[in-house]
């Protein structure tokens, strides 16, 4: 079961803020089994990008200053790395993480869209995760090609693929 509206307590920054894009759903899955399939490369494999997309490699060094690195590829065999780092981790609870910088806080090079993504897990009635996925990027035209690149579809296909993968258990 998947729910769009977005009444999200654990956020910091204003729906109408210029610089952010929010997706929230509501999920059959505790906190536990969410972050886990953000947090294992396995799982994360199989639903992080829309399909028929697939990710190629995944290296996760969960700490902050540790490297974010998901490597797309598109059905013709291309591969599109996104390289970052996460800022914060709270297990169970919530991601942070940039394509600002790369491993050892060398600034990245320029990227198309410049962002930190906020991801929470909050339990909501039993057995269930609030989940809220927010990019805040660097400036309000960063914001605009994001959303103008497909935020909403991409990610919420994205959230629809966790939500199957969920389901299996």
């Amino acid at each position: 079961m998947t729910d769009t509206t977005n009444p999200d307590p654990c956020r910091n920054v204003a729906a109408s803020d210029a610089h952010a894009l929010t997706l929230t759903r509501l999920f059959d899955a505790t906190p536990e089994e969410v972050y886990r399939a953000w947090t294992e490369p396995e799982l994360l494999k199989q639903w992080f990008v829309p399909r028929p997309w697939t990710i190629a490699k995944v290296q996760h060094d969960l700490r902050p200053g540790g490297q974010s690195l998901v490597v797309m590829r598109d059905p013709e065999g291309n591969e599109y790395p996104n390289d970052g780092v996460f800022l914060e981790i709270v297990p169970h609870r919530k991601l942070v993480f940039t394509n600002i910088f790369t491993p050892g806080w060398v600034p990245a090079d320029p990227q198309p869209i410049r962002m930190v993504a906020v991801v929470s897990f909050e339990p909501e009635g039993a057995g269930k995760t609030r989940y809220t996925a927010t990019a805040m990027h660097w400036s309000a035209a960063d914001r605009e090609t994001h959303e103008k690149m497909g935020f909403h579809e991409g990610w919420g296909q994205c959230a629809d693929q966790l939500a199957e993968l969920l389901a299996k258990g």
